[in-house]
């Protein structure tokens, strides 16, 4: 049987569409988004899944290009007058493109992990069920792919498969509405785009989609090894089986990962060597590069009395809104990955600026004088890329008069400013 996948591999489209998948995945992983998926494991899977918008009806259309290898070479009589069943004659094939389809989706998540590596620490279990059914959808797809190019041998089938699949991923959310977890159920990609570090998928979840994707795998395989009308209308049962189990197993609520947060993502860490930084756990592997600059910060807030002697990560979660435990003495920042450059400026301007909740805090042009008056340099030094991540939406009359107020804060006698800045620390402060 080995040497039969073999020879079937080298000789069937498996090889060459696992190449396309291959290459497809890998240019949405890096030229799409990639900050979408660079803090963790979880989000470089959430990413793969989301991009099975293009690569399940590539794995249809791959499928039925294959399934309509009989008929285009005229061989279907001559097979068929053979002893030999024909479900074992399918086996090569159907293995070969699991195979290689599968690898190449293996292969692609691979890829990705050569940019995380280094950086993300935290496995939660939960990333093997998201892999396991991405790869089940494509499997699902070729399979399915392959038993349609058998039944319809045409040469516009595969492209026309392509682009129905397409079709259908982007349309079952809208035709199950408002039912979102339905659409949760017989879409791989549903809501699996742009998920926070935090983000996970609860495993009943991946169990419910799981259960109908091997359904629909089921049918494929049937479809595709069937020799007369019976066993194709036998191949609707594993299909209605799946679906109905599937629904069973989904709880029937909305958003279902679009809420999910996971706890142990979010936990803090410490820095061994510095008990005064702390971060989630999903980001433990920026410690190194975190703890010189949340010294200097630090360090920088030293010189005004009653300001945070240590940094936490900002660990807050808007969907659901669940904000981080606050303290005087602890100043909270947000951490991104690749965004720690200008970290030491986030820290100090955190001190000062308004919680997300509170509407009473001191102004933005205020916090920002304050902030730069402690570091010691006009605030729009700041590259204006970086500026989003410590102030959103900040226009740029706002930074103009932080500018103007930061002016104002040198020309005072040291004793003045430093009044300045103290009350803008207390407002703040009352800001809780």
């Amino acid at each position: 049987m080995s040497r039969a996948l073999s020879i079937e591999i080298r000789r069937s489209a498996a090889l060459g569409s696992a190449l396309i998948l291959l290459a497809v995945g890998v240019a949405l992983l890096y030229l799409v988004d990639e900050t979408g998926w660079s803090t963790s494991w979880m989000q470089l899977v959430m990413a793969q899944r989301l991009y099975l918008a293009l690569l399940w009806p590539l794995a249809l259309a791959a499928g039925a290009w294959q399934g309509r290898r009989e008929r285009q070479s005229n061989v279907t009589e001559l097979f068929a007058s053979t002893p030999r069943p024909r479900v074992q004659r399918v086996v090569p094939t159907l293995g070969a493109m699991a195979v290689t389809i599968i690898a190449a989706y293996l292969l692609m998540g691979v890829v990705g992990a050569v940019s995380i590596i280094s950086t993300a620490e935290y496995l939660p279990m939960a990333v093997v069920a998201v892999v396991a059914v991405g790869a089940l959808a494509l499997l699902a797809g070729v399979w399915l792919g392959l038993a349609v190019g058998r039944l319809l041998p045409w040469l516009a089938t595969a492209p026309t498969l392509g682009v129905a699949g397409l079709g259908l991923l982007l349309t079952i959310p809208a035709i199950t509405r408002p039912r979102g977890w339905l659409a949760l159920v017989f879409s791989p990609i549903y809501e699996m785009n742009l998920p926070d570090a935090y983000t996970t998928v609860p495993g009943r979840i991946s169990a419910a989609q799981a259960i109908w994707l091997a359904g629909l795998a089921v049918a494929g395989v049937l479809l595709f090894a069937s020799s007369g009308r019976r066993s194709r209308f036998a191949a609707l049962v594993p299909v209605a089986l799946g679906a109905a189990l599937a629904i069973t197993v989904m709880p029937h609520q909305n958003r279902l990962v679009v809420d999910s947060v996971d706890p142990v993502a979010k936990e803090l860490v410490c820095a061994q060597d510095e008990a005064r930084v702390c971060v989630s756990r999903v980001h433990e592997g920026l410690l190194p590069e975190i703890v010189p600059r949340a010294r200097e910060a630090l360090t920088i807030l030293a010189k005004l009395p009653g300001t945070p002697t240590q940094v936490h990560e900002d660990n807050t979660t808007y969907l659901p809104y669940v904000p981080a435990p606050r303290a005087a003495d602890v100043a909270l920042v947000p951490i991104r990955a690749g965004k720690t450059s200008d970290l030491t400026a986030k820290i100090v301007i955190s001190v000062f600026a308004s919680p997300y909740d509170c509407d009473k805090g001191p102004a933005w042009p205020d916090a920002l004088a304050a902030a730069y008056w402690m570091i010691g340099r006009q605030p729009v030094a700041d590259a204006p890329d970086d500026a989003p991540d410590v102030i959103p939406d900040v226009a740029p009359d706002v930074i103009a008069d932080a500018v103007i107020r930061w002016q104002e804060l040198r020309e005072l006698p040291a004793d003045q400013a430093t009044a300045k800045v103290s009350a803008v620390r207390d407002a703040a402060l009352r800001c809780k």
